[in-house]
Order: C-alpha cells, then sequence, then structure tokens
C-alpha cells in the first residue's frame, strides 16, 4: 500500500516504520515523507532510507486552509492509501480531512479519550493516574477525536518526571504505530460510518498493548 508520512520533528516514529518496512514485516510503499519544517531531523532519516521529501513551510500561507489546499495538492501527486501523521505539529481542517476521509491515522501520547492536546504526560502525573500511554486512531475534524484502533499502556512509577514517562511511552508508539497500519494495510482495519473497523465488526474499544 503506498503511503506518506507526515512530520515536524525528530521523525523516531517514522524511523519506526522506516525500520518495519526494512525488515519485511510492514507491506507499505512509504512514497514520501512530507514536513512543514524544513530543519525536521525526520527528513534526514527519510533520505537516507531512500525515500522522497517534500517541505512545505506553513508561515508562508495565509491561513490553515491555504495551507492545507497545498498539502491536499502536493499529496495527490503521490497517491498514497495511508496518510500517516507522526509528530505532525499542525490542526488539520476539513479541507485535508475530506480529501483523505479514512485514510489518515494519528498517534496522540495519552490513553484517549483522556488528555487531548498538549503536555499529555505531566496532565496523567497531576491526575495520580496509574497508567498512561498512547493511541492510535484515525484523524478526523475532532482534534484527537477520532475513532480509536489500539492503545499501549504503561505503569506510571512513583518517581516518574512527565520526561521519563515521556521517553517509555515512545518506545510503546514505536510498537503500536506500524501495528494499526499492518492492519489497515492488509485490509483488516477500515473506517467506515466514523467509526473503526476491525475483521468486519465495529472497533468499540481500541486493542490493547502492554
Amino acid at each position: 500500500m503506498p503511503a506518506a508520512v507526515l512530520i515536524s520533528g525528530g521523525g523516531t516514529n517514522l524511523q519506526a516504520f522506516i525500520d518495519a518496512v526494512g525488515d519485511g514485516s510492514l507491506a507499505l510503499d512509504l512514497r514520501v515523507v512530507l514536513s512543514n519544517e524544513a530543519g525536521a531531523f525526520g527528513l534526514d532519516r527519510a533520505r537516507r532510507a531512500g525515500i522522497e521529501t517534500r517541505v512545505i513551510e506553513h508561515r508562508g500561507f495565509p491561513s490553515r486552509e491555504a495551507f492545507d489546499t497545498a498539502l491536499v495538492e502536493t499529496l495527490e501527486t503521490f497517491q498514497p492509501g495511508l496518510i500517516i501523521l507522526a509528530g505532525f505539529m499542525r490542526i488539520l481542517t476539513p479541507v485535508f480531512i475530506d480529501a483523505f476521509v479514512g485514510r489518515i491515522m494519528n498517534i496522540h501520547p495519552s490513553l484517549l479519550p483522556k488528555y487531548p492536546g498538549l503536555h499529555t504526560h505531566q496532565r496523567a502525573i497531576d491526575a495520580g493516574d496509574a497508567w498512561a500511554g498512547s493511541t492510535v486512531h484515525f484523524a478526523t475534524a475532532e482534534l484527537d477525536g477520532g475513532p480509536r484502533i489500539i492503545q499501549g499502556r504503561i505503569p506510571v512509577l512513583t518517581a516518574d518526571s512527565a520526561e521519563s514517562l515521556a521517553a517509555r511511552v515512545l518506545a510503546v508508539e514505536h510498537r503500536i504505530y506500524p501495528e494499526a497500519a499492518r492492519l489497515f494495510a492488509a485490509g483488516r482495519l477500515v473506517y467506515r460510518d466514523g467509526r473503526a473497523w476491525l475483521d468486519g465488526n465495529v472497533l468499540d474499544e481500541p486493542l490493547q498493548y502492554c
């Protein structure tokens, strides 16, 4: 399945996809890595792997919609069957979502629906949560609100800081995100009627990885 990966920074989740494709465990054709930041280290990761790159800097556009239009026009030339948001730090408008509805995945560093938005790890610590983690979901126009696919959970340790918790959650992300893409590429996972379906059944609760 042809795929595009959108990044803004270091691209560690991108690297997890590159590694999974490289070892044959993930049947994706990573056709392009696109970033809104020209200096994103993830672009170097892509180039080293022989993947085409594109940079569209959001600062040069008068509105989010204009930026998203440029994203859509560029990505459509690669005909992606799946778009992977891997640390893409932009809120996408319906201009983008509607163009690729049902083909966009995102990963968010919390056990959604808890803690959409930012500072998720500190919020989990402040709330005294026993568990933290990350969620892969289909992206919709609702911020961090699309149908959940898979979650990875880890215990919150007494000594955890936001930084230490974030590092351990990131390691889980590198496992669950390629797995969600694997299910999608195999045709087992689909987005239909605003919901996630796995093997023909509605996925009311996300798959769990611990």
